[in-house]
Order: C-alpha cells, then structure tokens, then sequence
C-alpha cells in the first residue's frame, strides 16, 4: 500500500475527532497503555521516547515521555523519523511503537537506528495488531490498511523513501510465526505476547461503529481474558518487548 506521507497527518485529524466522540475507545485504550507500561523500567538511564504518537494519548499516562511524529501538531514535543533519530548515541531508554511498527516499510532500518540511540539495556516497546483465525477477517475485511501477509517485508537496513506504507501483519509474521529465521539480529525478543481483544474489534476502533454498549465493556474483557489462552485462533492484539544484544 502507497499513499503520499501525508496521508499520516490526515487519519491523525481523524482519530482525533473520533477519540473525543467516543468516550469507550479512551477506556479501551486505557487498558492497551497499562500493557505498555508494564515493561517500562524506571531503572534504565535515558529519555523515554514515543515514535508516531499521533495524537498524543501517551502522555496521560506517563507524563515524562517525549511525544513525536512526522508531523507538528501542538500536543506533541517534536517532529521526528524513526529511521534518523535526533537523539545522541545511547541516550534513549525506551522507545515505545503503538501502531506504528507495521506503517515502517524497513523495520530493520529502524532497529539499527534504534540499536544506536538505545542506552545498554534499552527497550523498544511496540504495540500491534495479531493476526489469527479470527481477527484476520476484521482487519483484513473491515480496516483500509491491508493485512499484506504474502508481500515480501524489506529487511534492508537501509532506509527507504518516505511514503504511506501498511502492513497489519509484519509484527505477527515477524515475531510469532518467525517467518525470517533469527530476526531480529543482535536484539533479545523478551516479551512476545498475542492475546484477544474482541472488546476493541467490537467497538470499530477509531473508523467503523460501535457494536456494543459501554456497560457491556467489563464482560466482554473478561472473555477476553479467557479467549487469550488460545491466540493463534483468537488473538487480535499482540506486545513485543526488545532490548540489543550486549556485545
């Protein structure tokens, strides 16, 4: 899928009016985040650094954090490319990827330039779509970014121009199917976690309407809860932990 860059920008302007409009999303979201804090670790020197913020929902839940994108919007701290990161060598603690890891058209690109910025023991936290039995007809019937789980995944380390790229199932190939044998090279995968989340698939996300009431949000994490043990069938959601390897 290639659209301009700008196309970023314009489904950021988007999700912020459906963000404001449903109250739902921002308490399922709200959940998404605690999963990502829990592999913050306070003991790591460094700035934590947020790549594709959009708009900016981070920030309430960890205030310190530096907020970014391709694009200036006043919620944000800077403007900033994954691929050349305006940080010093070994500076970052973590760098934390919601949604954004399948938009990066050269993810080793991305993880060499990481691997730079990153302190020792730094992490990079992404947060991405799963793609199992079932999710696989959501994402790949009801969302406009195609899953692409036949299309070849660049793994130059070289980056590439700068266009609207998308690719639901890189991370679900990549991390859990292991399509590419001992990828990522010189990085430790320590945390690689599918689980279910028909409670977010069911609320249309930030493009398609809600298909439940709000007060049906609890039981509806708790099947979750149960669906999880079986991901590869019911996974819809997935979190991937990093850290280099120590030479």
């Amino acid at each position: 899928m290639t659209l301009p860059v700008a196309q970023h920008q314009t489904e950021i302007e988007q999700n912020l009016r459906s963000w404001q409009a449903k109250p739902l999303l921002q308490e399922i979201y709200a959940g998404f985040y605690r999963r990502i804090l829990s592999l913050i670790d306070p003991a790591i020197p460094g700035k934590i650094v947020e790549l594709g913020s959009g708009i900016g929902n981070l920030k309430t839940y960890l205030p310190d954090a530096l907020t970014t994108d391709l694009f200036p919007n006043p919620w944000l701290d800077l403007v900033c490319d994954a691929y050349e990161l305006p940080f010093p060598n070994r500076s970052l603690s973590h760098l934390v990827l919601f949604d954004v890891f399948h938009h990066l058209r050269a993810p080793a690109a991305f993880l060499h330039e990481a691997s730079r910025a990153l302190a020792p023991s730094g992490r990079v936290i992404l947060f991405e779509p799963y793609i199992s039995w079932t999710s696989q007809l959501a994402y790949g019937l009801l969302h406009h970014e195609p899953v692409a789980w036949r299309e070849q995944i660049n793994l130059n380390d070289t980056p590439p121009p700068r266009d609207y790229y998308a690719a639901q199932g890189n991370a679900t190939r990549l991390f859990f199917r292991k399509e590419i044998h001992g990828w990522p090279p010189g990085w430790n995968i320590f945390r690689a976690e599918a689980f279910s989340c028909f409670h977010y698939l069911l609320s249309g996300g930030y493009s398609k309407p809600t298909l439940y009431p709000a007060r049906c949000l609890n039981a509806l994490r708790r099947i979750d809860v149960t669906l999880s043990r079986w991901p590869r069938i019911f996974g819809g959601r997935c979190l991937i932990g990093l850290t280099p390897e120590q030479l």
